[in-house]
């Protein structure tokens, strides 16, 4: 199946172009016949006989991008003066950067910021610990942290590869739950010293939020340093993925009219993602899940390709013992959740599946089977991915989740706070707008963190694992801010 033209792939070319009627139709022309999704046509000069034009053009992938490069390039009347990579261009010099908060424009503005005032404020917190939460940026601070060994679908590419993506996660902290983040690539992919340094670094940091870290090095490195620190350590491969997995699954259920815990979820993958989406599944009710990896159903006394998640994964899931392959084991499923790869399932093999079935193919950028190929049969259908209805994505999760530990200085993150941000999430969507292609929002409802945030501290306060008291007028998960 062909992908769609996409933003990630787009460039802008910059021409010179014959002033003549038609010269600039021939040129769209061709890039339409290319397959190419024309953004923007920008006249940048015009000069004796010629104009320049810089024309944004979205492709398939970077040898599509050339292909239309390359056939504008040999029109008659077009010369190509530049050819610009539009993503590239957004990452010269790194995406974030440190803005201070308050002015330094006087001596009195230097004399407290920094020596000698500064050092009263030092003082009072070696006194009183607890005082850095207000005095510093630890109350507003996560630390993302990965190894670069498991890094989107590029697989183990190291720290300095994976900087992007890890500054791409900070800006998605800032932008949509205001909490500042910082991205910290280690030089290392040994449990130990990743434990070690995450937790020597931890004082500057509200919260530790893991990223990229393959499994199931991981799981301990996640267990690890719950056990060691006092602040939220979150791995949003694991929980995030899960989270919004969850508050998808609530509302597909709805749609389809299949009551929770009722249903049988076929669940393809046993990395981070899918141990914790069954976890989490568990949690919440659903008695009936099966993960299936590449050697098949994972079952009760199954002893190929297995670790100590899998034994978990075997003694908790599978109460039919189910065997054999995930064509086999989706036969009669209500659910299929793939965090898998793609292409793994086929259309026969969702025929096969119960009335009404509901496919979550969530690998990315291929899903494990193409939308296209299940429309008509799946009722339900969601993705990871951006150009498709109901798109599964963690960004509606971890800035809403630590937007809430952070409010009311939360020494963890618990269970039933990631049950409270599935179900926060799954509530945004009215009954009146739900329906086969709205179960789960918009990655840009404005909604979602404030309300995740709030369900997050309801849930802090209600499992005793906050350090702040409620504030008055706090809004609660079901009371605006300000409501008395």
């Amino acid at each position: 199946m062909e992908l769609l033209p996409s933003a990630s792939y787009s460039f802008t070319v910059r021409c010179e172009i014959t002033n003549v009627p038609g010269a600039l139709g021939r040129l769209t022309t061709a890039i339409g016949e290319e397959g190419g999704d024309i953004g923007a046509v920008d006249i940048v000069s015009v000069g004796k006989g010629v104009l320049i034009r810089d024309i944004t053009v979205a492709a398939r992938d970077e040898a599509h991008a050339r292909r239309i490069q390359e056939r504008i390039a040999h029109l008659p009347g077009v010369k190509v003066i530049n050819v610009s990579d539009r993503t590239f261009l957004l990452h010269l010099g790194g995406k974030i950067e440190v803005v201070s908060r308050v002015p330094v424009k006087t001596r009195d503005d230097l004399s407290m910021v920094y020596t000698p005032g500064v050092a009263r404020v030092c003082l009072a917190i070696a006194a009183d610990p607890d005082k850095a939460w207000n005095l510093t940026i630890r109350r507003n601070t996560v630390a993302v942290v990965s190894d670069g060994s498991a890094v989107l679908g590029l697989g183990n590419i190291g720290p300095l590869a994976a900087m992007p993506v890890m500054e791409g996660k900070c800006m998605l902290f800032k932008e949509f739950g205001g909490v500042d983040a910082f991205p910290l690539c280690l030089a290392t992919q040994d449990v130990d010293e990743i434990v070690e340094t995450v937790a020597r670094v931890a004082p500057t940091f509200g919260g530790i939020n893991l990223e990229d870290i393959s499994a199931p090095r991981c799981f301990a490195v996640e267990q690890r340093l719950r056990e060691r620190l006092d602040i939220p350590v979150f791995h949003d491969d694991q929980h995030g993925t899960a989270v919004v997995v969850l508050a998808a699954l609530m509302n597909a259920l709805k749609v389809v009219g299949k009551e929770p815990g009722t249903v049988k979820i076929v669940l393809l993958g046993a990395g981070a993602a899918g141990v914790a989406c069954a976890r989490l599944l568990l949690l919440a009710g659903e008695g009936d899940v099966v993960v299936c990896d590449r050697s098949g159903a994972i079952y009760a006394g199954r002893r190929e390709n297995m670790n100590p998640e899998k034994a978990w994964l075997a003694e908790h899931t599978n109460p039919r013992r189910e065997q054999g392959s995930i064509h086999h084991v989706l036969r009669g499923a209500d659910v299929f959740i793939g965090v898998s790869g793609p292409g793994l399932v086929q259309a026969d093999d969702v025929r096969t599946m119960a009335k009404d079935p509901i496919v979550f193919a969530l690998s990315n950028p291929v899903p494990e089977v193409q939308p296209e190929e299940i429309r008509g049969i799946a009722r339900v259908i969601a993705t990871g991915r951006s150009d498709y209805p109901n798109q599964i994505n963690n960004v509606l999760c971890f800035p809403g989740l630590f937007r809430g530990a952070l409010d009311c200085l939360a020494s963890q993150i618990t269970d039933g706070m990631k049950m409270a941000a599935a179900q926060a999430i799954a509530d945004v969507i009215g009954p009146e707008e739900l329906n086969e292609e709205y179960i789960i929002p918009s990655v840009f409802n404005r909604q979602v963190a404030d309300r995740v945030a709030a369900a997050v501290r309801d849930a802090a306060y209600e499992a005793g694992v906050a350090r702040r008291a409620r504030k008055p007028g706090e809004a609660t998960a079901t009371e605006p801010a300000g409501a008395v």
